[in-house]
Parts: structure tokens; C-alpha cells; sequence
């Protein structure tokens, strides 16, 4: 049974409230209002008194509307009689107004201004970007005092941040790259089939896979994988102090944390990119055109040779190779940047894949257009 309550004037000035049924958060509850309106509609009401005899059961739902009903009857300057409540219901009001609520303690709802907000995300985002050109200009200086030998990283750690971006990343870039080239190929034939062209699927994949889709494919991975995996450990070294005690030692945690993260993948980004090109993304297709179109090997290959010249080779090359540069800035960035607690250490992680992502693609974009007014 529900949750109900009811009402009755036994004698002039006297409102005695009757609750009844089940009183837990899992049942729908009757509202105050109800009892505010009766108390309303009596000018004499003087005393309330509340009787539970059809009481079956309760937990804080009933506090929380007996509270209620107490602020009300306060307010209007009437008496309350508990007497009638259970005794565990009685001794919880009186713990709950035994020390009065501290001011300032209660969420109060405040509406900002649209304007306001707008301000505080622009001043925000240019604090954002100082950051970050900050940790550019840091990121800079590093690499400069490596190339003049004066780096403090250990080399055992960048072959090991290689092995991890580079034998470690092949699975998953490996089947990503076959099923993308494998799709493209697919896609393509169906549309030219119906043109007695399916041979140029070799164009398409190829074209493709090589100038922009293994790279960008390639980035995202690295992105989900690595990136994410360099804010992580830096975050967790931001919340154990250990960023701290490398800046007392007197040890840069740019040389000594990120430059080896981002040589790792400034170096391997590349060939994980003619890996994913040449091995990975046009056999995808050739699958496709070989066992489903009737595309003989050597036609396929034959017709893939002629449609990929090498600046093609070299435009997916070099971007593969920013994407990685850009994939390490935003991982160790946001590790850099993290707070000093398991909440931010996520939330760092989650920055560093949206805003790797974010650069990937936006920087995909610029190449683009400045190779098309190249003309290359």
C-alpha cells in the first residue's frame, strides 16, 4: 500500500494529520502542499498533531516530509505534536534538530548570465592556449638541448616508449588498416562495377589508403592507444608528487618525461604509416577485387603501381609524422596539466584522446588544402 495521509478537526483549532501506508524513497509519496493548503484553510489552526497508526513502513522519505511539515508549522507560528509518530521517527527528528544548519552550507541555484558565460569560456579558452604554446615553447627548448646533447633522459626509456608505439601498436593498426582498405574496396567496386571500371578500385584504395586514410587511421589509434596512455602516466605522476620530486632534484620532467614520449613517436609514426600504406591497407582492397571482382593479382598490383606516385608515398609520410608529433604534445600536455586527484587523472585522459583527435583532424584538413594549391 502506497503512502497516504489524512486529515480531520477533532476540535476548533486542531488539525490532526494521518499518515498511512508504505513511506520509503522506492514508492511515489504524497506532496506537502496538501498539508499547506489545510493549514490555510483553517485562519484558527493553533496545533497540528500527526498520528501513525496505519503506518506499515518508512525510512527517509518520511523524514524528509515530517521535515517539511515542521518548517511549515514554524513558519506559521502553529504547535506540532510529534507524540503520535514512531519512536525511532522521533528520535531522528530530534538528532536532526539538534544543531542548526550551518549558513552558506545549503547549493544555492544561481542563474549566470549568458554574457557572463560567454566571458568566462573566452578567458578560459586564452588561458588554455598560453598553456599550451607555453608547453610548446618548453617542448622546443627540450628537444634543442637534445640535438645539442644536453638532454637529461634516460635512453633505456625511449626504446622503451618505441617498442610500446611501435611492435606493440602493430595488431591493432594492423587490423584497423586491413579493414578500412578492405571497406574502401568494397564501397568503390560496387559504385564502378556498374561502370565496367571496377579495375580503378586499385586507384581508389590505393590513392587513398596511402595520401590520407592510413595516417589519419593510424593518428586516431595512436591517439586512443598512446596518447591516452602518456596523459595517464603523467597524471598518476602529478598525483603521487613525483613530477615534484623530479623539479626538487633539480631534473627537468620536460627532458626527463616528455621529450622521450614524443621522439618515440616522432620516429615510429612513419614507418607504422607505410606499414599500415603498403602492406595492410591495399591488401585490404585487393581482397576485395581479386576474389569478388574477378581482378586478377597482377592487373590489381600492376594498376596500384600506376596510380600511386611516390610524392603520394611521401604526403601520407609526412603527415603520419605530424599526426605524431601532435598526438605526443597532447598526451603529455594534458598529463602535464592534470590535478592531484583519480578524477582528474581521467579526465586528463579523456582530453588528451578528444583533443589529439581534434588536432588530427584539423591539421588533415589544412595539409590538405595547402597540398591542393601546391598542386602536388
Amino acid at each position: 500500500e502506497h503512502a497516504q495521509i489524512g486529515f480531520s478537526r477533532p476540535e476548533e483549532g486542531t488539525l490532526v494529520l494521518s499518515l498511512s501506508g508504505s513511506w520509503r524513497s522506492s514508492d511515489p509519496l504524497p506532496p506537502p502542499d496538501s498539508f499547506e493548503n489545510q493549514l490555510h484553510s483553517e485562519s484558527m489552526t493553533r496545533r497540528v498533531s500527526i498520528g501513525s497508526s496505519g503506518l506499515t513502513a518508512w525510512d527517509s522519505a518520511l523524514m524528509t516530509f515530517l521535515i517539511k511539515i515542521k518548517d511549515l508549522c514554524a513558519a506559521q507560528g502553529v504547535e506540532l505534536d510529534l507524540e503520535g509518530l514512531p519512536e525511532g521517527a522521533q528520535r531522528l527528528l530530534k538528532l536532526a534538530a539538534a544543531v542548526p544548519e550551518r549558513t552558506g552550507a545549503r547549493k544555492e541555484a544561481v542563474n549566470v548570465p549568458f554574457v557572463e558565460r560567454v566571458g568566462t569560456s573566452a578567458i578560459e579558452a586564452g588561458q588554455s592556449s598560453i598553456k599550451t604554446i607555453t608547453f610548446l615553447g618548453e617542448a622546443t627548448r627540450a628537444l634543442w638541448a637534445m640535438v645539442r646533447g644536453k638532454a637529461q633522459f634516460l635512453r633505456s626509456d625511449l626504446v622503451l616508449y618505441i617498442e610500446e608505439c611501435s611492435a606493440q601498436a602493430l595488431p591493432i593498426v594492423s587490423l584497423i588498416s586491413f579493414l578500412v582498405g578492405l571497406i574502401i574496396g568494397f564501397v568503390g567496386a560496387v559504385q564502378l562495377e556498374m561502370f565496367g571500371a571496377q579495375i580503378y578500385v586499385a586507384n581508389l584504395v590505393g590513392v587513398a589508403m596511402v595520401r590520407s586514410l592510413a595516417a589519419i587511421m593510424t593518428g586516431i589509434i595512436m591517439a586512443g592507444r598512446t596518447g591516452a596512455s602518456y596523459a595517464a602516466q603523467l597524471g598518476t605522476m602529478q598525483v603521487n608528487e613525483e613530477i615534484d620530486a623530479l623539479i626538487t632534484l633539480g631534473i627537468s620532467p620536460m627532458e626527463f618525461l616528455v621529450l622521450p614520449r614524443m621522439m618515440a613517436l616522432m620516429i615510429m609514426m612513419p614507418l607504422l604509416i607505410l606499414y599500415a600504406d603498403l602492406l595492410l591497407g591495399i591488401l585490404g582492397g585487393a581482397l576485395v577485387g581479386i576474389t569478388i571482382f574477378g581482378i586478377t593479382p597482377m592487373e590489381y598490383f600492376q594498376q596500384t603501381k600506376i596510380a600511386i606516385p611516390l610524392r603520394h608515398v611521401w604526403i601520407g609520410v609526412l603527415q603520419g609524422w605530424v599526426f605524431g608529433i601532435l598526438v605526443a604534445v597532447a598526451g603529455c600536455l594534458r598529463g602535464m596539466q592534470c590535478g592531484r586527484s583519480a578524477w582528474e587523472v581521467g579526465a586528463a585522459t579523456t582530453s588528451a584522446v578528444v583533443t589529439s583527435i581534434v588536432w588530427i583532424i584539423t591539421s588533415c584538413a589544412i595539409m590538405t588544402v595547402i597540398f591542393q594549391q601546391l598542386g602536388i
